[in-house]
């Protein structure tokens, strides 16, 4: 594993050029609306992806309660986490990000219907599209919660990859989801989590990135 040395990094961290507010701010617009796409895309076809996204669609298919609202009952716990390890501003942003996306899956759902949406396409492309969205709002310093905040957490202590930290995480959830949906479905979820998780763990990474 290739580790940045402290010159090395005291280097970058001085050439460093923030976003600015406008910046951010598009960021997270961007990131929300195409996680969100992502993720109705995947609600559409009745299939799972990972982390408390996945969780949050597995209990609406079990009870029928819905998917944006779970979404952000599921992830407050985390909060916790991101609060005492990632500071306010943090955790206030990626909250604020998290009811964005749910109220945005709600919103595409009401003006995009999907009906006979081809389920390996909606599968693919679904977790393809929340794999870019997370990428963005990392590099805006933010989460979606839940793993999001686990995985950048053991990134910046322990110098793990996020992607390949979420990947572990993203399947254990899914080999849940053979409770609630066929196998087929579970095999087609689990190909889904290891594309996204692909994109984070060959694109997030440190020193990759200087802004």
């Amino acid at each position: 594993m290739n580790v940045v040395s402290e010159p090395y990094a005291d280097s970058l961290e001085s050439i460093r050029v923030p976003h600015t507010v406008l910046e951010d701010a598009l960021g997270y617009v961007t990131s929300i609306v195409v996680t969100s796409l992502g993720l109705y895309l995947i609600q559409s076809v009745g299939s799972v992806t990972g982390g408390t996204a996945g969780l949050s669609l597995l209990v609406s298919y079990w009870t029928g309660l819905p998917f944006e609202v779970l979404f952000v009952l599921v992830n407050l716990p985390f909060f916790g986490l991101a609060l005492s390890k990632k500071g306010v501003w943090f955790t206030v942003r990626s909250l604020g990000c998290v009811i964005a996306v749910s109220v945005m899956t709600r919103v595409h759902a009401d003006l995009l219907p999907l009906d006979g949406l081809d389920t390996i396409y909606g599968v693919i492309a679904g977790n393809l599209l929340v794999g870019l969205g997370l990428l963005v709002i990392f590099r805006h310093g933010a989460s979606l919660g839940g793993f999001n905040v686990l995985a950048l957490v053991l990134q910046e202590r322990l110098d793990l990859r996020a992607g390949y930290v979420q990947m572990g995480l993203d399947l254990s959830v899914i080999l849940l989801a053979l409770a609630v949906v066929s196998p087929a479905t579970v095999l087609l979820s689990a190909l889904g989590a290891v594309i996204l998780n692909i994109i984070l763990a060959f694109n997030h990474r440190p020193g990759r990135y200087l802004a």
